[in-house]
Order: structure tokens, then C-alpha cells, then sequence
């Protein structure tokens, strides 16, 4: 059985003691429990803060995506993307893929935060990370909640360029095959 956070609001301090304070004499003596950690939020969200909530002494292997905000698409420079999301929907996605992930692959636990509003250069708008015994099953996985998500979640994403901007969705929304 899994637990399942979700927050609208990155890191608040009971979040971080469900991830970081479990005592070493309480893991030994206890299964830990799977869980999922999905947060859409305006808050900037640190890397290794992400990698820490999936990490877990019965796993040997921690995979992450980030995905950051490029400098240049086709020719033009991006000043910054900006994303909205149907909130709703896109937490209901998002644990479709942690279930299906579930089902493929023997993982323990799954995080995917992705940004919203205005993301700058160089930062994340996406981290998808995954802990697994073995590191086959955490690549895998993590590959398929980037690709998943990136189809089937309604976040709409804005580039913003130099002189113009321009809205994408992602392509089952849009009605593309792939």
C-alpha cells in the first residue's frame, strides 16, 4: 500500500520531517512504506531536496529527470517559459502514471514536482525521480513519467522570447499521434 502526498505549496516543514526524520533503529526494524510526492507549485524546488524524499535504505538506485528552462528554441532566445495547469485533472494524471509505474516496475518511491507560472533559465520546471532496488527498473521509470507526463498532463507551457511568445500543449491534448 502507498501513501500519497500532494501540496500546492513546495517543502512546508511537515513534509520535510515525513522525509527526512524516521529514526535508523525504525527503518531496520519496519518495512517502509512506498509513497508517491507530487507537487505542482510556484515555488522554486530544489534538486537534491527532490532526490532525498525518494531515497530509501532498502534501494540501491535514486534516478532523476530535471528539466530546466533552455535559453533558445528554433532560432530564438527564451527569456523564460510560463506554465499553467488544470490542477484537478493534471493531479489525476500524475497518479495514473505513479500507478502505472507501479505495475511495470519494482520501485519504492516516486516524486514529480513541476513548476508553474514563470520559470527562468537554468531552473527546473520538472524533476521526476524514482528510487528501485536496482537501477534498470529507476531509469525506466523515470523515463516513462517524463514522456508520460509530458503527453497526457493538461500543463500548458508559454515561451516567452526576446520580441514574442508562444503557447504549446502537449501533444494528446493538441490531438497529435505520436
Amino acid at each position: 500500500m502507498s501513501s500519497l502526498e500532494i501540496s500546492s505549496s513546495c517543502f512546508n516543514q511537515e513534509t520535510k520531517l515525513l522525509a527526512f526524520e524516521p529514526s535508523r533503529k525504525d527503518m531496520d526494524e519496519v518495512e517502509e512504506k512506498s509513497k508517491e510526492v507530487i507537487n505542482v507549485t510556484t515555488e522554486k524546488f530544489p534538486v537534491d531536496e527532490v532526490s532525498q524524499l525518494v531515497i530509501s535504505p532498502l534501494c540501491g538506485a535514486v534516478s532523476l529527470f530535471v528539466g530546466t528552462t533552455r535559453n533558445n528554441f528554433e532560432g530564438k532566445k527564451v527569456i523564460s517559459l510560463e506554465y499553467e495547469v488544470y490542477l484537478p485533472m493534471a493531479e489525476n494524471e500524475v497518479k495514473k502514471i505513479c500507478s502505472d509505474i507501479r505495475q511495470k516496475w519494482p520501485v519504492k518511491h516516486i516524486a514529480v514536482f513541476h513548476g508553474l507560472g514563470l520559470v527562468p533559465v537554468s531552473e527546473a520546471s520538472i524533476i521526476s525521480a524514482v528510487c528501485s532496488a536496482h537501477r534498470a527498473a529507476s531509469l525506466e521509470a523515470v523515463s516513462y513519467a517524463i514522456d508520460t507526463l509530458k503527453a497526457k498532463v493538461p500543463i500548458w507551457q508559454k515561451e516567452i522570447y526576446e520580441e514574442s511568445s508562444s503557447w504549446k500543449g502537449n501533444r494528446v491534448l493538441w490531438g497529435i499521434q505520436q
